[in-house]
């Protein structure tokens, strides 16, 4: 069955200890994908999901072209050569020009989630330099969904988490530890059973 909520997670540098830190506090019932853009090299790409995987008992696994995102399954975009984009609730790999110096973007891959899942859209900005993911917040605003940005404390780099923030559209500011349970919570208050 596809999700009918999805997690949106943009990170940078830092973000790998952040991302271990989100991903081994889900609970064991997690009612939507989670999709991760973490900008690393592309030779990195299945290690880092393999670190991911050992943290958490949900299936972590590198986005192919053509899946459909399916709860509890935790989609890591890979580094390289390709955005990573959401259509008919199911990822894409798609050409296309560097944004915001990153490809995949987070922008990209934020923009495209929020007009597929609108309201069932929750946006995570991690630590990491430059502004990817600004953008993509407010995008997600604008359909209704709801967005987190990780603290200046808790940040190896407030870049990305500042921009997000200064766009006035981040909903919570909150430290690494705080940010799982904050939107295990929003959607379990959103999911119609």
């Amino acid at each position: 069955m596809p999700a009918e909520n999805v997690v949106a997670i943009g990170s940078s540098t830092g973000g790998l200890v952040a991302l271990k830190e989100i991903l081994s506090q889900l609970p064991d019932k997690f009612d939507a994908a989670i999709v991760i853009v973490q900008h690393m090299p592309g030779f990195i790409s299945k290690s880092i999901v393999n670190t991911l995987g050992e943290v958490t008992k949900h299936t972590v696994k590198l986005a192919e072209d053509g899946e459909v995102l399916t709860p509890g399954v935790i989609y890591l975009a890979p580094g390289g050569d390709k955005h990573l984009i959401v259509e008919n609730r199911s990822i894409m790999l798609v050409d296309g020009e560097k944004v915001n110096f990153c490809r995949p973007s987070v922008d990209v891959m934020m923009n495209s989630v929020a007009e597929e899942f609108e309201e069932r859209t929750i946006g995570v900005i991690l630590t990491g330099m430059g502004h990817d993911g600004a953008m993509g917040i407010v995008k997600i605003k604008e359909h209704g969904g709801y967005t987190i940005a990780q603290d200046k404390v808790t940040s190896a780099v407030f870049g990305m988490p500042g921009a997000a923030i200064n766009t006035g559209k981040i909903d919570r500011v909150l430290p690494s530890y705080m940010i799982a349970p904050e939107f295990t919570s929003i959607i379990e208050q959103r999911t119609f059973t």
